[in-house]
Order: structure tokens, then sequence, then C-alpha cells
């Protein structure tokens, strides 16, 4: 295997943080200095503990590694305010991935320190004496964590940082080797792992901490991506090169009935955990941290440094959570009788827009075909917006809209519909936007073939929640103060009933179907529509169970983690995974980057084999003093 070098730096020296024992939530607090000596001490080992809680939210809520992990999937494109950083992962001729341009370099960045922090953790936790089995488990369960991102998007990565495989590393060195797929996940992952659920305590030590669901969760996923990686269905090429073979002698179908057997004990055995009673609750701003959560980045109003961003502005930089931004459209360009009808506002159907992605005309076509039934579009998407200007102090009690009729504040103004009708007459100054006018209807209206790149129903899964708003329109330039969720307890019905479609022999009420049919029963059952903002006491869990197929396969696995995780951050691991990326992306509708615009255009995607895996960062190999032929070698082949 070639050798070549890379800088790697003590992560403990990056995020200067350490924990009181005595409290029952993260408690930050800065430290000028942060040395391997400190490290040594109890204090030292705590802090590293929660600085690996910290590094999560220089991943998630950060917007443009966001966007890595789903533009260009079929359930994103880029919108009209994209640059390169968008249109560059779409895969439609508009620009291509590099290794100066994939965004996929944020993970790399930020793994590797720590990664090092876990081993130093793990390493001096039982020098120092004191610190518990279950505490050097949520070091395990990072280490591992972070490994298990690194090697499905960049395929085998070092195990050693300078000091030896998985060792702690207090100077920064130059040399490295790019260890292969199953090294990573025998002797990194899957061994953390083990470790983490068998050490992990059921209820979290702190507030969001790491639990033995959450391991189980992770350890039943790797358990499926190896397998996967194993069977390898449509041949595609891994590097750094290996036989798709495992060094202990097991074969895919172990790997997949164990992630089946290994999620299934997870939700027998839930601890606090389980779903919620519907899918609105999931991602409800004020049930924020509810117990199907298992993993969260999390941020607060309550202080700018528990925060660790601005209550009230946002330069759209990690550590904020500012991902909610980009799919969220100028809705403040719409206008009733020449005025600002919906006006930027710190709610979670609103937010701050950037129009930087979109949702395609598919997805609302064919992912949510189901609307009637199934909640999870209006769970999951702003539709209606409604108007607010009295919270910016417009005296006007009513304002003209949509075929001259008057709207008030809280009515409708522009509206997403489900689905095509006839008579929708659109016209380059409706609204302001070009939006469609049907006879009778005050509000504007955009038919599901009439999205854009430029007007598109927003993404109200992750738009702000503050309780500090009063009666105005509160502060929706700064960057959420919501945790971006991570790991879900629901996941854990989809890893099972997926292993269970890869062959592995199930429990008796617990088959594929049966599993996916628990997630579906509860997408059925409605507390509130969310849209039109008023109670909907309805149970279609009857329905839904009664529509799926007798018999359900990889792809009907996906279209429901679509529908459950839409727009998460899921979606471009899950198709890298099966290998389905280029069957179910391969091509998309979308109407154009003008507001006139509505005839819809069909984009197609050039997947290439060599996409599966995401390019090593520029900054890297740029950092490492070879010759081009080295650095090459380094890099993943086709960038």
């Amino acid at each position: 295997m070639k050798k070549t070098y890379i800088k790697t730096f003590i992560g403990t020296a990056l995020l200067s943080l350490f924990l009181s024992a005595c409290s029952d939530i993260l408690d930050e607090k800065p430290r000028s200095t942060y040395t391997p000596e400190f490290f040594k001490t109890e204090k030292g080992v705590m802090g590293g503990v929660t600085s690996m809680y910290a590094h999560l939210r220089y991943l998630y809520g950060q917007g443009y590694y966001y966007n890595s992990l789903l533009t260009g999937t079929d359930e994103v494109t880029y919108a009209q305010s994209a640059d390169g950083n968008f249109k560059d992962m779409d895969m439609t001729g508009v620009g291509s991935i590099t290794s100066s341009s994939s965004r996929s370099d944020v993970l790399w960045n930020e793994a590797f320190p720590n990664i090092n922090t876990a081993s130093g953790i793990i390493e001096n936790a039982e020098a120092v004496g004191t610190i518990s089995n279950a505490l050097i488990a949520e070091a395990r369960f990072f280490r591992a964590y972070d490994y298990f991102l690194l090697v499905q998007t960049f395929g085998g990565v070092p195990l050693d940082l300078g000091a030896g495989k998985l060792k702690f590393n207090t100077s920064p060195v130059r040399t490295s080797t790019r260890n292969t797929v199953p090294e990573v996940y025998t002797e990194a992952v899957f061994p953390d792992l083990v470790k983490a659920v068998a050490d992990l305590p059921a209820t979290p030590r702190v507030t969001g901490g790491a639990t033995k669901t959450l391991a189980r969760l992770y350890l039943a996923k790797a358990y499926l991506t190896y397998g996967w990686w194993l069977q390898n269905p449509n041949n595609i090429p891994t590097y750094p090169a290996a036989e798709r073979v495992d060094p202990d002698g097991k074969n895919a179908a172990w790997y997949f009935q164990q992630a089946y057997n290994v999620a299934v004990e997870a939700i027998e055995n839930p601890g606090p955990f389980g779903l919620q009673p519907t899918y609105y609750d999931v991602n409800l701003g004020t049930n924020d941290r509810n117990n199907e959560i298992l993993l969260f980045a999390d941020h607060t109003e309550e202080s700018e440094f528990y925060n660790a961003s601005s209550l009230s502005w946002s330069n759209g930089n990690a550590p904020e959570n500012f991902a909610g931004w980009f799919m969220t459209w100028n809705y403040t360009n719409i206008r009733s009788g020449g005025k600002s009808s919906v006006q930027r506002e710190a709610v979670q159907a609103l937010g701050r827009p950037w129009t930087r992605m979109c949702p395609t005309i598919n997805v609302v076509t064919t992912t949510f075909a189901d609307k009637t039934n199934d909640s999870r579009y209006d769970g999951t998407f702003t539709t209606v917006y409604h108007g607010n200007w009295d919270k910016a102090g417009v005296a006007d009690a009513t304002l003209a809209n949509a075929n001259g009729l008057p709207v008030a504040p809280g009515d409708p103004v522009l509206t997403f519909l489900y689905e095509d009708v006839p008579g929708i007459t659109y016209a380059e100054g409706n609204a302001n936007i070009g939006a469609g006018v049907l006879p009778g209807r005050a509000d504007f209206v955009i038919a599901p073939s009439g999205i854009s790149r430029i007007t598109y129903p927003g993404l109200w899964k992750l738009g702000p929640y503050r309780t500090d708003n009063g009666t105005g329109l509160g502060q929706p330039n700064g960057a959420s103060t919501r945790p971006f969720n991570i790991a879900k307890f629901s996941e854990l019905y989809f890893v099972a009933a997926e292993a269970a479609v890869k062959g592995a022999t199930v429990k008796a009420g617990m088959s594929a179907r049966e599993l996916i049919n628990v997630i579906r029963a509860r997408a059925g059952k409605w507390r509130w529509h969310n849209n039109n903002n008023v109670a909907m006491n309805v149970d279609n869990s009857a329905a839904m169970v009664a529509a799926t197929p007798a018999t359900i396969d990889i792809n009907y696995i996906l279209a429901e983690r679509s529908r459950e995780f839409y727009g998460e951050g899921y979606r471009w691991f899950d198709l890298v995974r099966t290998q389905k990326w280029a069957e179910l992306a391969g091509s998309y509708m979308i109407c154009g980057a003008a507001y006139k615009d509505r005839t819809p255009q069909t984009f197609t995607r050039t997947i290439e084999p060599k996409h599966y895996l995401r390019p090593i960062p520029l900054g890297q190999l740029d950092r490492m003093e070879l010759s081009d032929e080295d650095k090459l070698a380094y890099q993943n082949p086709g960038y």
C-alpha cells in the first residue's frame, strides 16, 4: 500500500471545552490552553468528551455540508440563487464535482481531529483511573461514528494519524496510509460500536448523551452498509483497491442478519426512547429533543455562548445552525395590493430565505403522492403562506390579493396546491412572483407542475422556532436556535426492514412489511393540519397499512425513507449504500429560475461509478509535500 503524507492535529486543541460532572446538561466552558498534559487529567478527559458533542455543530446545521448530502439526489436540486457549491453537486452539466468544489471537505476536516480526541480519551481514561467504562464508551461511539461517515464518503481512510493505528497523536506528522474499506469497518467501526453497545447506559448520562439505543442504531446501520458493500450489486469500484471479501470470513448475508438482529433488539429494548404519536410531533419546534431523537447537535436561544452563535445575526458559518435557510425561497417578494404581505419572520413556516436548494416536481407528485392519508407531506413542507404584515406594523386590516379579493392577517396569501387542477391562469405580475389565479379564490396558487427553482414549497421541518418574538416578527436573520436532529428511533424500523428484504431471517410479527407498517400507520395519524393551521383529529392508519404492497422491495423502502426523512441529510448515503443513485435520481423535472417560468423541464444527470466516492479535499492534498504522482495515488480515481 502506498505511503503518503497527511498533517494531523490534536483534536482537543480545536475545541476547548470541558464538562461539569454534576450537571444534567453538557456544560461548556472555555480554556485558553488545552495541552496533551491536561488531557491526562480527569478534567481533561471530561473536556474531551464534551468537545465531541460540540463537534457535531460543525457538521450538522452547516449548510454547505448539508448541501453535499442532498443536492444531486432524487430529493433536491439547485435553486435560483445557487452558486457553484450547489450546481457542482447536481450532476446535470452546470458544474462538476472536484477536489476543490466538493463540500464533503467539511466532514474530512472535522472528523479526524475528533477521532484523535476520542483516541486520547480512550487511552488516557485508563491511566487516570477514575473514568467509568460508560464514559469511555461515549468516546468509542464518536470515534466509530466519524469513521463510519468517512468510509461511506471517501472509501478507505487512515486509521493511523501519526502514532499508530487508532492511537492518540500529539504531534503534527506528515506520514499516513489510507486503509481499505474492510480494515476501517472491522478494525475501527465495528469493535468500537460493539463495545459502546455493551458499556453505554440505556438512559443518557446528560440530555442528548450517547446511549445503548443510539449505538445499536449505528451498529445496525454499519452492518447493513458493509453487507451492501460486500455484495456490490452494480460493480461500483472501491478505493484503495481491495477485494470485496471480509477479513473475518463472514459474507454479506451474515452482516444483513446482524443488522436485523441489532435493530430489532433496539426496538424491543428502547430504554426511554420511542415513536412520537404523530409525524407532526417529531419535527415540531415546541417539541424539540423529544424521545424519538437519539442524537442531535444542540443549540439554544437562552444564551449566545451555549448557542455557539449570535441570537440576532449570522455570517453563515459553522458552528451556526443555518442549513434551514437553503431550501427557503424568497417568499418576502410576495405582494398583495402592492405591499409585502408575507414578511420575514422567525417562525417555523418561514425563516430566512436563501434559495440555494429546492425540491423537484417529482418529490411533490411522486414521493409524496398521497397527501390525504399520509401526514408526512404536511409535516415536511410549508405549502401555505399566511399574511403577517400586521406584525411589521402595517396598519391595513386587509389587502387586495388574487382576483382583487381581500385577505386579512393570518389568511392564505399563496398556496402550493396538492395537485394540478384546470383553470389556473399564471401571469408575470401576479403577487409579484408570477403566481397563478383560480376563479373565486383570494389566495394566489402554484400547481405542482409550476414548481420552479425560484418558487417552491419551503422545508418546514428545519424552520426556526423562537419563544422571544413577542407580537412582532422576531429575529429571523439569526441562525436557528433549534437543535439539528441527527438520529431518530424511527430509523431502526427502516434498517431492520431493509435487512429483512436483503434476506435476514425475521422474527414473528417483525417482517419487512410489518416493520414499515408501524411507520406508515403513525404517518396516517393526524392531530394538526400544519399548513391549514387547524386541529385535525383524523386516523388514516388503516388506509395507510392497507395501501402497503404485500411484498416490499428496496425501492419501496427507499421511497418510504424519503417520505420519513426528507431533507434531513440521509439521502446521498441511502442511494450510495444501495447503489440506486443513478436509477432513482438520474433525471428530474423542475421549472426555470425566473418568476414567469411555469413550464416544466426534464434534466438528466450523469452519475458515474466514480461519483460513489467523494474526492479527497484539495486542501488536504495541498498540505501534503508529495509529487504530483503521489498525490494522484492518494486521491480517489476520477478526480
